[in-house]
């Protein structure tokens, strides 16, 4: 017995360790009875998150992230600063990040979003200090690759030619959607311009089908893409915000709707990855990161939506229904499967990311009862912090992913460290737990060795029985 009982205090402060390398089976340290043979092990930890912890593991990815995004103008031949910034040259670019950072992409628009909220968790401004860094050094550089443009007409060569030259969503919308929140926030400068172009393209110039759904012409003349209701509606909510000009949420209602009607399986609850007009009975691909840009999207776009807008209770129904789903979908280990109604395919960091951010927030918004919701939140975070690395790096998150038509695409995507998809979600995954055991009308019972989220106002349980 006493070995026994010394096996399982191990097993008990493993669980503490909580990086990517930690192995199981693991204890719940929450129940101090380790003579209690009813507890079982975990291949993951199974345990109360502490704010302090997750505070600690957020620090690491933001200090990760600091690190690996340069903010400085090089000869993109030779390596040699560039530091005069009155006369252009052709070979001047922003220096490469390591991995594939690039501090303009929508992944890292993402990123910003995360750390905004982690500043607003914690209390911290050290977590958006890189956000100012990156914004501060787009409004020192900006007139330069703008008169670089004009003198040398690089185009997609040009450093700010997601900017200069929008030809995407993938160019503008989430950034967009980063600028505008770090405006109203008084991060960094106003970068008016960068504010213009991007959220211009975003309204009035993608592709879209008669109703204004945004659509893209590839794979096929005219697809959509699970992926466009991130980078297109948060943007729109945020012009609507800026603005105070209602056709924005419309907009954006009607491309949640629009979005959903052709994507949305309501037998499911889950989203495919794309549709295809001349196609529209084509096979249903659940890819997991689809469905998590779905869910963060219109998250997204409540937060700002005027609840007196006639869509609102439509998105609010759409966000639930998609929750739901998802939710029944969570594997044992509090991750989701790459395709997230295959459970033969891997288990996926980013979209697990997405997903607990978003029940987590939805219950701090009180658009879901945090009961059942708010221990599926706590497990989605709990396997998230097992992908959270010492050096702050994010693993296990699948890498950029196309509109396939095929299984065997999605399921033999690789997982990089470098794909910048996951940092953004773990941060903002992070930052909402923290407002979760923050939130003043939830409370957590322990009872009969797993949790319980209550409202506090839902009424006095009873386990009298087991006392």
């Amino acid at each position: 017995m006493k070995n026994s009982t010394k096996l399982l205090a191990a097993l008990a402060c493993c669980t503490l360790l909580g990086t990517a390398h930690a192995e199981g089976p693991f204890r719940n340290p929450d129940n101090k009875n380790l003579k209690d043979v009813s507890e079982g092990t975990y291949p993951v930890p199974y345990k109360m998150p502490v704010v302090a912890e997750i505070t600690e593991q957020l620090h690491r990815i933001r200090a990760y992230m600091d690190h690996a995004t340069p903010t400085k103008v090089v000869n993109k031949k030779t390596g040699a600063p560039i530091t005069d910034f009155r006369n252009p040259v052709a070979d001047a670019a922003i220096a490469e990040a390591a991995g594939d950072y690039g501090i303009q992409v929508y992944e890292m628009g993402v990123v910003h979003a995360g750390l905004m909220s982690a500043a607003e968790a914690t209390g911290d401004d050290k977590f958006t200090a890189m956000t100012k860094r990156h914004f501060d050094f787009f409004g020192q550089t900006l007139p330069y690759f703008r008169a670089q443009e004009a003198k040398f007409h690089l185009e997609r060569q040009n450093s700010f030619a997601r900017f200069i030259d929008p030809r995407s969503l993938d160019d503008t919308g989430s950034m967009c959607a980063a600028l505008m929140r770090a405006k109203a926030k008084k991060i960094g400068p106003d970068l008016k311009w960068m504010i213009d172009s991007c959220s211009d393209w975003v309204a009035n110039k993608q592709f879209r089908l008669a109703d204004g759904t945004m659509a893209r012409k590839r794979p096929q003349a005219v697809s959509l893409w699970g992926d466009d209701m991130y980078m297109a509606i948060p943007a729109l909510a945020e012009m609507g915000r800026m603005t105070g000009e209602r056709k924005y949420f419309d907009l954006a209602v009607a491309n949640v709707l629009g979005m959903s009607e052709r994507l949305y399986n309501p037998q499911l609850n889950l989203f495919t990855h794309g549709w295809h007009e001349h196609v529209p009975n084509s096979p249903r691909f659940y890819w997991a990161r689809a469905n998590g840009w779905a869910v963060v999207a219109m998250s997204d776009l409540l937060d700002v939506l005027p609840k007196d807008h006639p869509g609102y209770d439509k998105v609010l129904n759409q966000l639930r229904g998609a929750i739901k789903g998802i939710s029944e979908l969570q594997s044992g280990t509090g991750l989701w499967h790459q395709m997230v109604d295959r459970n033969d395919s891997y288990l996926e960091t980013s979209a697990s990311a997405m997903f607990t951010y978003v029940i987590a927030h939805a219950i701090n918004q009180g658009w879901i009862s945090p009961t059942v919701y708010g221990s599926v939140a706590q497990a989605g975070w709990i396997g998230v912090t097992t992908k959270i690395n010492d050096k702050g790096q994010v693993e296990g998150t699948c890498v950029g992913t196309t509109l396939a038509s095929d299984q065997v695409y999605y399921y033999n995507r690789p997982v990089s460290v470098h794909a910048l998809h996951g940092y953004g979600p773990v941060l903002l995954a992070g930052a909402e737990m923290i407002k979760l055991l923050k939130n003043p009308k939830v409370s957590v019972e322990y009872k009969l060795r797993t949790y319980h989220y209550q409202p506090k106002d839902g009424g006095k349980t009873d386990y009298r029985e087991h006392q």
